[in-house]
Order: structure tokens, then sequence, then C-alpha cells
């Protein structure tokens, strides 16, 4: 999903918004698919998600990240954001994605 930002709330300035979304029945699940992932990157992940769901006016159900490489304070970010980081496709049970 690709979206325009004309206040530029997620980047301090307008441009486009990008977010990988999983929706079924009623469970939204939005992800971020990277090589890494940075602290920064948790944090602008984050602004991103709630941007989607102010802008949509629904609550995700679950935030992902899945990057083979993530920093370890991104991973705490993360926790205490409530974002689940999946470093390897072996840690994502595939029950995850079922309704």
């Amino acid at each position: 999903m690709t979206e325009r930002d004309a206040t530029g709330e997620v980047f301090g300035h307008p441009d486009q918004i990008e977010l990988d979304l999983i929706i079924q029945d009623s469970t939204l699940i939005i992800c971020e698919i990277k090589s890494s992932m940075s602290r920064g990157d948790v944090y602008l992940f984050d602004r991103k998600v709630k941007f989607y769901e102010r802008r949509h006016d629904r609550q995700a159900t679950r935030v992902l990240i899945i990057a083979p490489m993530v920093d370890r304070r991104a991973v705490e970010v993360a926790r205490g954001l409530g974002i689940q980081v999946y470093s390897h496709a072996d840690d994502v049970d595939p029950a995850v994605f079922a309704a």
C-alpha cells in the first residue's frame, strides 16, 4: 500500500508512505520487510503504522518486522512499541497469517 502523506506527519515533509499490509476478514497485519533494521528504522515504521491507523480509523491486529539483520537496540525499541520482530523465516509461525 502506498499513500501520500501531504502534511509530512511521518517524515517531517510531504512524501509517499509505503506499508506492507495483510488483510483477511477483520484481521489487519502491518509489516515491514527489510534486509536490516536499525533503531531509527523501528521508530520510523511505528510512525508509518500510526499514520495508517489514524488515516483509516482502523487499529492493526498485529505489527511485525521481518528482517534478517536487526540491531539488538532495535529489538528492544520494537518490544517497547509492541512490534514483533522476526529475523529468520523459521521464527514465523504460519498460524500468524491464518484467520
